[in-house]
């Protein structure tokens, strides 16, 4: 869906982007991530063309980025950021409407879709669409910048660090969010973000870069198993790598199917990690395991998580 081709962009005599090609995949949750100064958030604006590149490509549906008007290609991809950027003096309505009015969608599909937007975020159309940026939290303010961003059904959504300024419990709420909204659209999503662990949560693919560059590329399991320098094992973090590869696992890929346990029963779906912290808290040896519609459907043993997966 969208191509990068050897690009490259220079401020002065800085690279910040140098020869960078990677394919992002319709459907793809590709996460750009490095240390200040790597050239994510950069190469994230190339895409639409708030920068434009210097050398090299970029094609958008094989078609080359700089065939369309640069409003047309932003139209057509959502961008999000982390202050939000909405509008002080209008509505909560208005904010998600920006893109559906400039497109001349009727009314009453306008008023639709936010009201299906503001429902798809957790916050109730009757209460919300009326209200202003100053009446909301942070957290409130960060859903409806997503939801613009989303507002005319863009065929990709790019977001610049969207819950960076956010409080931990609110921040990973909304992570869980746009994690199921991905999963339900199909949308292909390009985040930027200096969070391994946001990464690691949201991603289908992680590309990692330094100075610019490319250091490596892969689903997140492969950039913690199988590291390509001590540069990447060093960002992903070395000393808890271990506890991180548990936090890509679910329950049901080490439970033992259809060995009965007492106590309280865990989700399936649950992630190793947090299986992990419940062990320590019951002070148990065994977990039984709940499927969707409650039933319990086997047990997960502590040295079961220590052992080696197949």
């Amino acid at each position: 869906m969208i191509e990068l081709q050897a690009v490259g962009k220079a401020f002065g005599a800085i690279q910040a982007v140098d020869g960078v090609s990677l394919t992002i995949e319709h459907g793809e949750f590709v996460v750009l991530i490095g240390p200040s100064g790597s050239g994510k958030s950069t190469l994230l604006k190339m895409i639409n063309r708030l920068v434009e590149h210097d050398r090299g490509r970029i094609l958008f549906k094989a078609e080359d980025i700089r065939s369309f008007r640069a409003e047309d290609i932003r139209r057509r991809m959502g961008y999000a950021i982390q202050s939000t950027g909405l509008f002080p003096h209008w509505s909560v309505a208005r904010n998600i409407a920006t893109v559906p009015e400039l497109l001349g969608w009727p009314a009453a599909r306008i008023a639709a879709r936010v009201d299906e937007l503001l429902a798809l975020f957790g916050l109730d159309p009757q209460a919300y669409r009326g209200r202003y940026p100053h009446q909301l939290s942070g957290g409130q303010q960060q859903r409806v910048g997503v939801a613009r961003a989303l507002a005319a059904d863009p065929e990709a959504l790019l977001m610049d660090e969207p819950f960076g300024a956010l409080d931990p419990i609110t921040r990973r709420t909304l992570q869980d969010e746009l994690a199921r909204i991905h999963r339900a659209s199909g949308k292909t999503i390009v985040l930027v973000t200096h969070d391994i662990d946001e990464a690691l949560h949201l991603a289908t693919r992680i590309v990692l870069l330094d100075h610019g560059r490319i250091v490596q590329a892969g689903a997140p399991r492969q950039l913690l198993a199988q590291p390509a320098n001590d540069f990447v094992c060093d960002f992903v973090g070395r000393s808890d790598l271990g506890l991180k590869l548990l936090g890509l696992q679910i329950v049901a890929e080490r439970m033992r199917a259809g060995e009965p346990a007492d106590g309280a029963a865990i989700a399936a779906t649950m992630n190793l990690r947090d299986a992990l912290s419940l062990f320590v808290e019951r002070h148990v040896e065994c977990l039984p395991v709940a499927d969707a519609q409650g039933r319990v459907v086997g047990a997960l043993h502590f040295a079961d998580l220590l052992a080696r997966p197949a």
